[in-house]
């Protein structure tokens, strides 16, 4: 069994314990007693609603085991969605709404994410890296049908340039429709830099 350490009301793995006062808590102003006393708060103010929850899902994966057993093959769309609805697994769509940037978190206006650590030898691996904080709007137009998905154009088992081309210039309309440039167009930027008077933009041949 694994070694434990009783803290409080917590019954911490000794590994865990150790990493989290020799190696976590160290040069961060946090002393071991505040940071345990408040894992355990959370730990007894979250634990029920996870418990309910986990109890939901349960419950909500039975009810399709069920249905599923009851009717083999493949769904009906029409009566499986309104199953779905009937047990609450889809709830109505909301009215359209507006959210607010104001008063965000710190962890989202200022401090960084999490990021991946990938070798620089694959770009695309780069790429990825420096998109996990936010995504990708490359990643996002390739994988759906924001373009077309048939032809040509097919996402494929393998990268599509076809497709990867059409991608980089819908991103460049983007850029001309929401950032136009003083003169010319974004798909003819070679490279972007930050000078005295804000962003410059080199153009292809001038």
């Amino acid at each position: 069994m694994t070694p434990r350490v009783q803290v409080g009301g917590l019954s911490v793995a000794a590994t865990l314990h150790n990493f989290v006062e020799s190696e976590a808590l160290p040069g961060t102003g946090i002393a071991p007693g505040a940071f345990w006393a408040g894992a355990e708060a959370i730990f007894a103010d979250l634990a029920p609603r996870n418990c309910e929850l986990l109890a939901r899902r349960d419950e909500l994966q039975n009810l399709m085991d069920d249905y599923h057993r009851a009717t083999p093959g493949e769904p009906e769309p029409v009566a499986y969605k309104t199953f779905l609805q009937d047990i609450g697994y889809l709830v109505p769509e909301p009215d359209d709404f507006e959210i607010s940037t104001s008063g965000a978190d710190f962890e989202i206006t200022d401090q960084a994410g999490p990021q991946l650590v990938v070798p620089l030898l694959n770009a695309r691996f780069a790429i990825n890296a420096a998109n996990a904080r936010w995504g990708s709007l490359y990643d996002a137009v390739y994988g759906t049908d924001v373009i077309p998905e048939h032809g040509e154009l097919a996402r494929e088992k393998l990268y599509n340039p076809l497709r990867g081309a059409e991608v980089i210039a819908f991103g460049r309309r983007l850029l001309d429709d929401s950032f136009p440039l003083r003169d010319g167009s974004h798909a003819e930027v070679t490279s972007y830099a930050i000078d005295a008077d804000g962003l410059a933009a080199t153009l292809d041949g001038r």
